[in-house]
């Protein structure tokens, strides 16, 4: 397990998504490591956040493969940057979230190259800021993946090795609510609260729930007013949708802006922003056959699952691409300072992926 070693090097590089030069730093050792191997290196130049980083194989006939992943954690400098290891779990920032599933990847490309078997029709994207949303890079990857057949994301593994075939969608949105202001005491009938309306407002929304399939409206946070004694002159909700269908999408922003232009109480006004960050990952019929395939090639069941979070491969499998996410190895703890990663699903996530890309590689899938 030497790989172990790079996993260390890279572990111990602070890459807290707004450190652009710890994220760079990891970019440029994972950039020696493919380079080593025949990828060539497309760089995207960012300055305020790491660069996005686009390693490419020359391109013959058969299908095209993305592999995703990135490069920056969520621990800032001092919070959580060591590596520690035992007989059955290694422990550290990003060793399942997913600098983990990044050494899977490497390890599974430096295995099929030592082979003596040229890597054709393979890319590996990865990038720096998809722990605050891949706001930036989600453009980079929507307009990459309309290039690719099949795309293998690296997030970690289920608990017993599944594979995600299906990610929620997400979106934030803010509600700004305009009354009047007016003292309490004095002209309390001269006011219009625009907290009073919120509450109506957060009542609907949260009606909009549907916990059967998977679609959940949340209202986190609520600021408005000046003071006890003056009517509100303004609030904001701050709510996530998160939705499992696409028809629930489309349900949910319809509601959002009824809620918005209702006024509940006479006299206030609305306004609606916000965006979805990462539209949903739907299990389909193209995706189950293809896992079909992938198990008579590696002679296995390959179990799934379908996450409440998302990730990038939300992104891609938006745009049509038969995406699986989950090919990392199994960890717990991630976003905290107890994230872990076990050993033995290092082996067997490296094993399953060396055998389905040779199998594309081959002509096999």
């Amino acid at each position: 397990m030497h790989y172990l070693q790079d996993l260390k090097q890279i572990i111990e590089i602070n890459s807290y998504t707004h450190n652009k030069e710890g994220v760079d730093k990891v970019g440029l050792q994972m950039q020696s490591w493919l380079e080593d191997i025949g990828f060539s290196t497309t760089r995207y130049q960012r300055d305020l956040i790491g660069d996005h980083l686009l390693f490419t194989t020359p391109k013959t006939t058969g299908p095209k493969v993305l592999l995703l992943g990135h490069n920056d954690t969520v621990f800032p400098y001092g919070e959580f940057e060591d590596f520690r290891e035992d007989e059955n779990w290694i422990y550290g920032p990003g060793v399942c979230d997913m600098k983990g599933g990044n050494i899977v990847a490497l390890e599974a490309l430096r295995n099929i190259h030592s082979q003596n078997k040229q890597i054709n029709n393979i890319d590996f994207l990865l990038v720096s800021d998809e722990e605050t949303g891949s706001d930036d890079s989600k453009f980079i990857t929507l307009e990459l993946a309309k290039n690719y057949d099949y795309c293998f994301v690296f997030e970690a593994a289920g608990e017993n090795l599944e594979v995600v075939t299906g990610r929620k969608g997400v979106g934030t949105y803010t509600i700004t609510i305009e009354g009047v202001a007016a003292h309490a005491g004095t002209s309390y009938l001269k006011g219009v609260n625009a907290n009073l309306e919120a509450s109506y407002k957060l009542q609907e929304l949260t009606k909009l729930t549907n916990l059967e399939i998977g679609t959940t409206v949340n209202v986190g946070k609520i600021t408005g007013g000046i003071g006890a004694n003056t009517i509100s002159p303004k609030c904001e909700l701050l709510l996530e949708i998160r939705y499992t269908l696409n028809s629930e999408r489309d349900r949910l922003l319809d509601e959002l802006k009824s809620i918005t232009n209702t006024s509940f109480v006479d006299g206030t006004k609305s306004t609606l922003n916000g965006l979805i960050q990462r539209d949903v990952m739907e299990p389909n019929q193209n995706q189950l056959e293809f896992l079909q395939k992938l198990e008579q090639v590696t002679d296995s069941l390959i179990p799934t699952e379908r996450r409440g979070g998302v990730s990038d491969a939300n992104h891609v499998a938006s745009c049509g691409v038969i995406t699986l996410d989950g090919f990392g190895p199994f960890g717990d703890g991630d976003h905290t300072i107890k994230e872990r990663a076990l050993k033995s699903s290092f082996e067997q996530r490296i094993g399953m992926i060396n055998k389905i890309l040779t199998s594309i590689l081959q002509g096999e899938i």
